[in-house]
């Protein structure tokens, strides 16, 4: 003999057995809110700073020619047709070569082992301050670093 369920019980489940199932997404919705907020909260502040030494060096040394070779060596020093340069040095002669008339080609050459910080910190000085004509040389040397 088998028992049946009590109408109780087949009311917990559903309360209309003929009706469609809804699921209330409000508390969903709010509780999604609630933790994206949070997240928000917690995320850390930006902590990666660009240090910039402002422009107050004589830059009288160096030249700008019609061609100018940018190298950057392991050691993080970078020059400027040979001569050692600072990023603000570099971007006082990046101006002077690009507000010509015919503005100055820029060779841009670091070496396959400079770091990336360094040649990043140059191509925005360069960007920053208007090297329009930039040129790669050499670039097949890297294909072996890969």
């Amino acid at each position: 003999m088998r028992k049946s369920r009590s109408l109780y019980h087949r009311s917990i489940f559903r309360a209309d057995p003929n009706g469609d199932p809804d699921i209330n997404t409000t508390p969903l919705i709010d509780v999604m809110l609630v933790m994206l907020v949070m997240f928000i909260i917690t995320i850390p502040p930006p902590t990666h700073s660009v240090d910039v030494t402002l422009p107050g060096t004589d830059m009288g040394r160096a030249k700008v020619s019609d061609e100018n070779r940018i190298t950057i060596d392991t050691a993080d020093v970078i020059r400027w047709n040979g001569e050692a340069v600072d990023l603000a040095q570099l971007g006082l002669l990046v101006k002077t070569a690009s507000s010509r008339a015919d503005p100055a080609t820029l060779m841009f050459e670091p070496e396959a082992r400079a770091r990336y910080l360094r040649v990043d910190q140059a191509i925005g000085a360069i960007r920053r301050n208007g090297g329009s004509k930039i040129a790669f040389p050499g670039i097949a040397g890297y294909g072996g670093l890969i």
